[in-house]
């Protein structure tokens, strides 16, 4: 039975699953690890951390399904985006990954901004605007921070292009990944040269560009003793999570929308062409699939707050969920159920690591508003959640401002395991929100690509009918309307009344 690996890079975990020619989730492993934060404004991971994470994950999923290594026929990475791996001429780290999240860079961003126009950058690369989580203001640190790591570096690898590097043993980069980096111009599909002369790196320091979706080659006997997985098991390059996401919820033409509520928040609308919002506020990328495009506005902490707070404040309920075999998120879920739609005028903003779109306010910060003696654990809990479906809604008001119909909204990611979380967008939106099947669906679409890649489907349509199924949707409840429109009101006129002490 020929069977796929996805592999799910993300921010806070690792995933790998194996899926049949059918959809069918056969086996799943997640790894979890703990970020580094040594300062408010860094965020890095010692890159072993990554692949030892990919090596238990894929054993532990080869094991769980029974099968032998030697039917996955081929396997694919979705990968978080911007996360900077530097490395020497035989594929050492020369130092910690620098995580996306990252916002050290801020001098060099302005530096870039200044060097180039804003309408330039944006067209050329689809990135508004130069902030610090891009790799080029990343690169452009290490060269004028830490000289001797700068001199060291042979290449410089995103987290895709290192575990290729670690399964393979080629240097390789896809245009899906990269079209956040802020060096590649999308509509050439080539790396921007002006860019890369004013960060200081030619072509050669970076991994050998591809198309998403294609072959790189066999599995390594290095990668394959160390995965479990089999050298004639083929890896082909992949994508951005959010691209992948998109292909594994069979958004992969214009009309659908997806949002993927992970560690972040991510937003796509898949274009036939290249689309640009004249006031610069939302990124254009290429999409997972070869000459798509997509609108991608994105935020910084959305799952990763729900995180947060668990981890800072639910110790012991955590404790008691996970002694008694439950997920320790069901438990605040089933909290945040009691409490009414609005959290009784507690409103939140989830900018724990600065905002992105629309705002692009790396100095941006968490804030609590509106607390009173009546308010609960429960209430915060439920308060994030809204606050994400905010952030959400936020976005896709900007989408629709630019002529682009939103027919339907397909949730994905951690946060669609949640059917609170699931209502609670939908009556914020007030449009249907409909879950996959498969919860984990940048690794199905990962898997997806891979069996394209190979040959098994004749193209992503076909694989889209074969493998993707739908599970449900929520219609919006037309008795929250007042209380979202209210709480929505809320929430923006928190943030402009803020936004100038955040600097």
């Amino acid at each position: 039975m020929a069977v796929f690996l996805g592999i799910d890079a993300g921010t806070t975990s690792l995933k790998a699953a194996i899926f049949d020619l059918g959809g069918q989730l056969l086996a799943i492993d997640r790894q979890e690890y703990q970020l580094v934060t040594p300062s408010p404004s860094r965020v890095e991971l010692d890159a072993e951390v990554y692949w030892e994470a990919c090596c238990r994950a894929v054993r532990n999923a080869i094991s769980k399904s029974g099968l032998d290594a030697e039917g996955i026929k081929a396997l694919a990475i979705s990968s978080q985006g911007e996360t900077l791996i530097p490395v020497d001429r035989v594929g050492t780290p020369t130092r910690n990954a620098i995580v996306w999240l990252d916002n050290r860079a801020v001098e060099e961003a302005h530096l870039i901004g200044r060097q180039f126009e804003v309408e330039q950058a944006y067209r050329t690369t689809g990135q508004p605007e130069a902030v610090p989580t891009w790799p080029a203001c990343k690169i452009l640190w290490i060269r004028r921070n830490e000289l001797q790591v700068f001199a060291r570096t042979a290449r410089f690898l995103l987290l895709e292009d290192y575990l290729l590097y670690r399964l393979t043993g080629q240097f390789v980069t896809e245009y899906g990944l990269q079209t956040s980096s802020l060096m590649l111009d999308i509509q050439n599909k080539r790396w921007w040269e002006p860019m890369l002369d004013f960060i200081g790196v030619p072509p050669d320091r970076l991994g050998r560009l591809m198309e998403p979706g294609q072959v790189v080659g066999p599995i390594s006997k290095k990668g394959a003793e160390a995965t479990g997985l089999s050298t004639g098991t083929v890896a082909v390059t992949g994508a951005m999570d959010q691209a992948l996401g998109a292909v594994g919820a069979g958004n992969i033409v214009p009309g659908i929308v997806t949002e993927t509520t992970g560690g972040a928040l991510a937003i796509l609308v898949t274009l036939d062409k290249p689309r640009f919002d004249p006031q610069c506020r939302i990124p254009c990328h290429y999409h997972a699939r070869r000459d798509t495009y997509c609108l991608l506005p994105w935020g910084q902490t959305a799952g990763m707050a729900l995180r947060w707070f668990r981890d800072q404040f639910f110790h012991l309920e955590t404790q008691v969920a996970r002694d008694n075999g439950l997920d320790p998120y069901d438990l605040m879920t089933q909290m945040a159920e009691l409490v009414p739609a609005g959290c009784d005028g507690l409103t939140v903003l989830p900018h724990l690591e600065g905002t992105a779109c629309p705002e692009f306010n790396p100095a941006a910060r968490a804030v609590f508003c509106g607390a009173t003696l009546r308010h609960t654990k429960a209430h915060f809990v439920r308060a994030i959640m809204e606050s994400v479906a905010y952030m959400l809604k936020k976005n896709l008001d900007i989408v629709e401002e630019l002529g682009v119909t939103v027919d339907e909204v397909r949730s994905m990611g951690g946060g669609a395991r949640s059917d609170l979380w699931l209502k609670i967008k939908a009556d914020v939106l007030q449009k249907p929100v409909t879950a996959v099947e498969v919860e984990e669906a940048a690794c199905l679409g990962a898997a997806l690509t891979a069996a394209v890649a190979t040959g098994f489907f004749a193209d992503l349509e076909e694989g889209v009918s074969q493998m993707v199924c739908l599970r449900e949707t929520i219609e919006p409840a037309r008795d929250h309307r007042e209380a979202y429109h209210d709480g929505y009101s809320r929430y923006l006129e928190l943030y402009d009344r803020l936004a100038p002490m955040f600097r």
